[in-house]
């Protein structure tokens, strides 16, 4: 049997999920006749890179061996020296990657630096597609310098996120909640409106205790700076709470906001709103790579109208709420013809308990209904 020692080091690199921002998550394996000799995966806090770490265990049985790795070796220096470098300084023979580095600084120059010293390099292309779904947000934001924003929201089967008055309760169940939580777990950052703030004093945590290479950001879209100080979101900050305000806010609100610990920033757009492409570009300033939304009807369809989604993750519940003033899970002007209907890629489902599935789905840009 032909041992896929590929899918090995992709399974090492899942140990770094959640605990390499900015940086990818990446394994290794180092094969030596037929023998894994080093192993080795990236985090964040520890520095090294997953190459150095399994050429660390692997250790003179290094030299000659095949290495296997998820994303091309890195070729510039960083916090830590080229990866590329050390691979061949160890005397390695071969490297088999799963995908080309999307990081213009490394982007190919890693595989020609390995060629250039006689080590032969293969990309595996069987596991690409897994290597790249595994960076998903690292990839988006080398290619597009921009983090990956995601939509989520749980809703009945008619696509509703509220009833008109008592609201108490979840829609979805405790799995696909859990689930919720490992999505906020793998992402950097998370949005809000004031609306969903006041209505359920949340604290919109990442839960889950994994551990993470850099505190969940919130952030609250609150154009009035009506947040207020004794809320959960602010009790629960530990300099991880953002405001996108804008210019109309009181000044002494703000005051006592940044008292609190909270960073508020000024991003003034139309009709007196916080423009939400100035905020995705101030992530991206700040090497924030993905940007989960989790709000009410109307930031989700501003965010919509804004053209700032890239993806959905809607959690579907066997419910139905009807009526026209159940909330639609995107508010405003909406589209007034069928013919402009956004329309969406790549749409996948994803069974959570007994009779619930998720809808995952990339907005394809250009295309009309």
């Amino acid at each position: 049997m032909t041992m896929d020692y590929m899918a090995e080091a992709l399974t090492e690199a899942k140990k770094g999920l959640g605990q390499t921002s900015p940086n990818p998550a990446v394994g290794v394996v180092i094969v030596n006749h037929g023998e894994v000799v080093g192993r080795g995966f990236h985090v964040y806090a520890n520095r090294d890179h997953a190459e150095v770490v399994a050429l660390a265990e692997a250790g003179a049985r290094a030299r000659g061996a095949t290495v296997y790795v998820t994303l091309e070796p890195c070729a510039h220096q960083g916090r830590t020296p080229p990866c590329a470098g050390a691979l061949i300084d160890a005397g390695v023979s071969a490297v088999v990657a799963a995908m080309e580095d999307p990081n213009p600084l490394t982007a190919g120059q890693g595989f020609a630096r390995l060629r250039a010293s006689g080590i032969a390099v293969h990309v595996d292309a069987r596991h690409t597609a897994e290597a790249e779904a595994l960076n998903e947000p690292f990839c988006f934001y080398m290619r597009e310098r921009r983090p990956l924003v995601t939509l989520k929201s749980a809703l009945t089967l008619d696509g509703k996120i509220a009833a008109p008055d008592d609201n108490e309760g979840w829609i979805t169940s405790e799995q696909a909640r859990g689930h919720v939580q490992l999505l906020r777990h793998l992402t950097d950052a998370i949005l809000t409106g004031i609306g969903t703030v006041e209505s359920d004093d949340c604290a919109l945590t990442d839960r889950t205790g994994l551990p993470r290479s850099r505190p969940l950001l919130r952030i609250v879209a609150d154009s009035q700076l009506r947040l207020r100080p004794d809320s959960l979101m602010v009790r629960s900050g530990a300099k991880d709470l953002l405001v996108a305000a804008t210019s109309a806010a009181s000044a002494e609100r703000r005051r006592i906001l940044e008292k609190a610990g909270v960073e508020v920033v000024i991003l003034d757009g139309t009709g007196g709103r916080t423009n939400l492409r100035a905020l995705v570009e101030f992530l991206a300033g700040r090497q924030y790579q993905s940007l989960l939304i989790e709000a009410g009807s109307k930031v989700n369809g501003a965010a919509l109208d804004a053209g700032i989604v890239d993806k959905i993750f809607f959690y579907y519940a066997p419910k139905i709420f009807g009526g026209l003033q159940s909330l639609p899970v995107a508010g405003g002007r909406g589209r007034r013809r069928r013919a402009d209907a956004m329309l969406f890629r790549d749409v996948r489902l994803h069974p959570m308990s007994r009779d619930e599935f998720a809808v995952e789905a990339w907005v394809a840009r250009g295309a009309r209904g």
